[in-house]
């Protein structure tokens, strides 16, 4: 029989959700929880996988289900009523959360369900995960310990959400109204276009200039004005902090020591020496030094040819354009030019080959032939925007095993950047059967006029990127929501897909697929591709050793905070810079106010996970060079050992099994352009 707490209507009807509804629904879904934790609770001596651990997955898939479209909804149509209720939740559902964790009974029934025999693989690992989880919740801290645990579990989830509201404010508060055609001299037709379209929307003439990507990188890269590329650099690169236009109004620098102080207390309070190492408990990384190792060894084969790659450029900026000395809001500008006089190319050239009505059916056809699914357009109630589109994926036999919402342009009151959430997990159980589906996030250029979208091809990549974080939810096989999909992957494997779809972005007979020409159809000329193939890795070292400077600091962070001395954000960040950075910002540059990935995102002391990941996938990847980029029985292997066993089993166990050894760093490398000898992960 069907869960009842499970029955409900799958899918949310978004332009249903009213902001004044959403507490008392949540307040009465977290009623039902709490009674389904009383009842399996009152005998855990005698706790069973039916009798104990189901009621328990469905009563946290009917939490997940009822809150995931409201705190998704506050990322992509933010509204100060929404926001409200949003923030009304978060205190009840931290308190909640810290209930459960703390709650030495219902650990009791895990440790007692966890030896009963003729468990299959994925529910052994499910109770290892959670018996984990009950001990990093501080199950076995006293009384007045687990009431500070509980404080600090509040207070950490108010600070992050108003971090990313900060952050989110300050971006949409500024833009620049622009009159003069002159003042935009050197931007794409497309950049123009999408700064009438913001003017018209503002009930302007003109032009309006935004801090979103889509406004703002043209800017930096084309606009031949060097001090409206300053002013923009400025505005963007001191949101929410105590510098530039807006300097104090939503500055997040309180809010990141006090988060950085009560991450470190709570990890301390578990017995931890850092955040650092409490972090690492659920991921491969097996410790603190094996990360630093690692981001230092990366460096070490990095910084000198990043630094080599500045002083071409500069060598460039002199000789070819008159210019003396190179600004931060120099270097986009510069480097574009060096690309073009180099390699004859730009994202603007490659931006009509792309139009999004063909990239989709071509990374649709890409799945197909790799993992042997098709993907079609559905209906879904109440979308929560014109823009939004919903996808249903079927299986070899023609069933419909996943779906997915796909929103993809930016806009006003919408999180910058790209992601993928869920909505729903897999959960298949005793007369409920549950597919997956997902949310995909992008935030491109959007349509202009009466014109698809055309995607440069770095958006191209995000897609793959987040179509692959999409894959690994939707294609598992596990029926357990706890260990379904993305859950329990260790962060620095859950890149992995992400990355690895990329790779599809650069081969010829890929790009067949998702590239023609948006008047004509005419498929990437072959001397384009060629171009396009030999920039792949200009300044890949520049690149490189920016990625390692956001992973350094991030990691230094949590490794090093001294209660007494605070969290010296600057100082941090100053020494980072000067191991691996090749230019050193100006002074009221506040880069760690608008850093949501580690002090509102998931990333804290794991944002080494992206070049952890890469390793991984650069690696996967290369099996597929060897064999051929759409070998049927790799994609099955890699589907098979890599996506649908999601967090149910070892991460570096999967690996192995697909590619048949540990990883190495070379095949990363090599794709970066930056040969070594063979370096082990």
């Amino acid at each position: 029989m069907t869960n009842p707490l499970l029955s409900e209507r799958p899918l949310a009807e978004f332009s249903a959700i009213l902001p004044e509804q959403v507490e008392p629904a949540i307040e009465a879904r977290l009623t039902q929880c709490r009674a389904v934790i009383a009842a399996v609770t009152d005998h855990p001596e005698s706790a069973t996988w039916d009798n104990f651990i189901e009621p328990i997955e469905a009563a946290d898939e009917a939490l997940n289900r009822s809150w995931s479209p409201v705190s998704h909804l506050n990322a992509v149509m933010n509204s100060e009523a929404l926001r409200e209720a949003y923030n009304a939740c978060l205190p009840k559902l931290s308190e909640y959360g810290t209930d459960v964790g703390q709650n030495p009974q219902l650990l009791h029934g895990y440790q007692q369900v966890a030896k009963t025999p003729g468990l299959d693989a994925a529910q052994r690992k499910m109770l290892e995960h959670g018996i984990r989880d009950f001990h990093l919740s501080g199950v076995d801290l006293d009384a007045e310990q687990k009431a500070r645990f509980r404080a600090m579990n509040q207070r950490m989830t108010r600070l992050t959400s108003q971090y990313e509201e900060n952050l989110l404010d300050a971006t949409n508060a500024w833009f620049k109204h622009i009159q003069q055609a002159d003042q935009l001299k050197g931007l794409p037709d497309s950049a123009l276009a999408l700064a009438r379209q913001q003017a018209r929307e503002r009930d302007l003439d003109g032009w309006v200039l935004t801090l979103d990507i889509p406004s703002y990188l043209p800017v930096m890269m084309y606009a031949e004005d060097g001090e409206l590329r300053r002013e923009l650099y400025t505005a963007y690169c001191t949101r929410a902090s105590d510098q530039g236009p807006q300097a104090g109004r939503w500055d997040n620098g309180p809010l990141m020591e006090e988060i950085l102080a009560l991450r470190h207390e709570r990890a301390q309070l578990l017995g931890f020496a850092n955040f650092a190492e409490l972090s690492l408990a659920p991921k491969m990384a097996r410790s603190t030094t094996e990360v630093m190792d690692f981001l230092n060894d990366l460096a070490e084969h990095s910084v000198s040819r990043a630094r080599a790659e500045l002083e071409e450029l500069r060598a460039f900026a002199k000789s070819d354009h008159d210019q003396d000395q190179l600004e931060p809001w120099d270097l986009a500008y510069y480097s574009e030019k060096l690309r073009q006089h180099r390699y004859d190319i730009s994202q603007e050239e490659l931006r009509p080959y792309f139009p999004i009505t063909r990239v989709l059916p071509g990374l649709f056809e890409i799945a197909r032939r790799l993992f042997d699914i098709q993907i079609r357009e559905a209906t879904a109630p109440g979308l929560w925007h014109p823009d939004v589109r919903f996808y249903e994926i079927l299986d070899s036999a023609g069933t419909r095993c996943a779906q997915f919402y796909l929103d993809p342009y930016a806009r006003q009151k919408k999180r910058g950047g790209a992601w993928m959430d869920v909505y729903a997990n897999r959960y298949w159980t005793h007369g409920h059967q549950q597919i997956p589906v997902a949310y995909l996030v992008c935030n491109f250029s959007p349509p202009i006029d009466d014109q698809p979208a055309l995607l440069t091809h770095q958006e191209v990549q995000t897609l793959f990127h987040e179509f692959g974080h999409g894959l690994q939810h939707m294609l598992t096989r596990i029926n357990y929501p706890a260990v379904a999909g993305i859950n329990q992957v260790p962060w620095d494997a859950v890149e992995l897909p992400s990355q690895f779809m990329e790779n599809w972005c650069w081969e010829r007979e890929s790009l067949h697929l998702i590239a023609g020409h948006v008047e004509t159809g005419a498929p990437l000329p072959d001397e384009l591709f060629e171009r396009m193939r030999a920039a792949r890795n200009f300044q890949s070292a520049m690149q490189m050793v920016r990625q390692l400077e956001f992973a350094l600091f991030d990691f230094r962070l949590h490794l090093e905070y001294d209660p007494k001395a605070g969290a010296r954000i600057d100082s941090i960040l100053d020494q980072v810079r000067e191991q691996v950075a090749v230019m050193k910002p100006p002074a009221f540059n506040r880069f760690a106010h608008g850093f949501a990935h580690i002090f509102a995102g998931g990333y804290a002391a794991g944002y080494y996970s992206y070049k952890w990941a890469e390793v991984l996938s650069a690696d996967a990847f290369s099996l597929f060079e060897e064999r051929g980029i759409f070998d049927t029985a790799t994609g099955r292997a890699f589907r098979e050992q890599i996506l649908e066993p999601g967090g149910a089993a070892d991460a570096m166990d999967l690996f192995i099994a697909f590619r048949g050894r540990e990883p190495t760093t070379e095949a990363l490398l090599r794709h970066s352009g930056i040969q070594v000898d063979v370096q082990e992960c």
